[in-house]
């Protein structure tokens, strides 16, 4: 068996695997550092409850407590851990050493919010279960051999030698949906929760992406700005110190600081407020107006899919991107889209459109049995 786990700054998602990847069990501990944090449960049975959860340590003993009732863990063959950033030097899954672990380290500036939570998980494991193996698959992976020019950014070349240059993330979502199906020779993925990014897909490789050397860049996200001007930031920081900036960014912008509200975009699509509609439309642009540059970029597309939790459930989210993109040929159907169909583009459209439910945990597991049968060295 696999154990997939996705470490985030207030939740635990996790995933058992076993043979040919079959999943046997799956979940997630919810607002962690909350005090009603809960514990989801999809197996036999399922379960879902509220449990106290001041912190990872604590999810992480709900967890294996869990799993410990639930299955044989000597059965466990190896851990897959989702780790956001893997920098410059990691272009795939690796096995996870003590050099691993120094590199992820040094990689916190670039991915505070994430990275701290993911070496908590690989520690929490090897307490648990020292023999049992653990293998670190990167979110930046899938974007790793984009073209130089969609990396650089008119900076000088000492800081991109040093190593500021566009990352990108949510590559092992863009990399399910680019297995799920066809998607043709271009293809645009929208992956849209809290956060959310755009990618440009060329014969199933990326060529282009939203967020850049950190998770924060980007489109509008649910609290994070997104791309600002780099005059912003100096004019941010002439009042205000270096962690306030950075907790603005990330946690008191994007569809909460433009509400006023909240995050949640379906509480937004209740809402009847103008700064509601107001944060609605201006995720919707940004998403639209990225979806039409990478088009450009691809020369053309054939397949847009939406993905994430905002991709896959806010229709009138979809409804709206799409209008605007009559010029490219995208043409939805309304009963199709309001079905939350698998594809929802009207029969005779010029352009695909799908809704996919991203599979992360899936990914992990299939990389992680990928490295248990490589007996190479651990190398980037």
């Amino acid at each position: 068996m696999i154990l997939a786990l996705n470490a985030g700054s207030s939740s635990l998602k996790f995933a058992v695997f076993g043979d040919a990847n079959a999943r046997m069990m799956s979940g997630a501990l919810a607002r962690i550092g909350t005090p009603d944090g809960t514990l989801t449960v999809h197996g036999t049975p399922s379960d879902e409850r509220h449990v106290d959860l001041p912190d990872h340590a604590a999810a992480w003993r709900v967890l294996t407590e869990t799993l410990e009732a639930r299955l044989d863990v000597r059965s466990l063959a190896a851990v897959g851990h989702r780790i956001v950033h893997g920098g410059a030097t990691y272009f795939g899954p690796v096995r996870i050493t003590s050099t691993v672990e120094d590199t992820l380290r040094g990689l916190i500036p670039l991915a505070p919010e994430h990275l701290p939570q993911a070496l908590e998980a690989i520690d929490a494991v090897r307490r648990w279960s020292p023999a049992l193996e653990q293998i670190a698959c990167f979110d930046t992976a899938f974007h790793r051999r984009m073209p130089r020019v969609a990396q650089l950014w008119g900076l000088t070349r000492p800081l991109a030698d040093r190593g500021v240059i566009r990352y990108g993330f949510h590559g092992l979502s863009y990399e399910y949906v680019v297995s799920a199906v066809p998607l043709g020779k271009r293809a645009i993925i929208a992956h849209l929760g809290n956060g959310a990014s755009v990618a440009a897909v060329l014969d199933g490789h990326s060529i282009d992406t939203s967020m850049g050397m950190t998770p924060t860049g980007g489109l509008v996200m649910g609290t994070r700005s997104g791309d600002l001007d780099p005059g912003v930031m100096l004019y941010l920081l002439r009042d205000m110190s270096v962690g306030d900036v950075a907790r603005l960014v990330n946690h008191q912008a994007g569809l909460l600081g433009l509400s006023g509200a909240t995050s949640d975009m379906q509480e937004l699509l209740s809402r009847t407020d103008t700064n509601s509609r107001e944060a609605i439309d201006v995720f919707c642009y940004h998403v639209k107006k990225t979806i039409g540059a990478y088009a450009a970029a691809l020369g053309g597309v054939d397949t847009i899919v939406f993905t994430g939790g905002i991709g896959e459930h806010a229709v009138p989210v979809r409804e709206q991107i799409c209008q605007a993109l009559g010029f490219l040929g995208v043409r939805i159907d309304p009963a199709r889209n309001t079905a939350n169909a698998d594809i929802i583009s009207a029969d005779g459209a010029g352009v695909t459109v799908r809704v996919i439910a991203t599979d992360e945990e899936l990914v992990i597991a299939r990389h992680v049995t990928e490295v248990l049968r490589d007996q190479s060295p651990t190398a980037p």
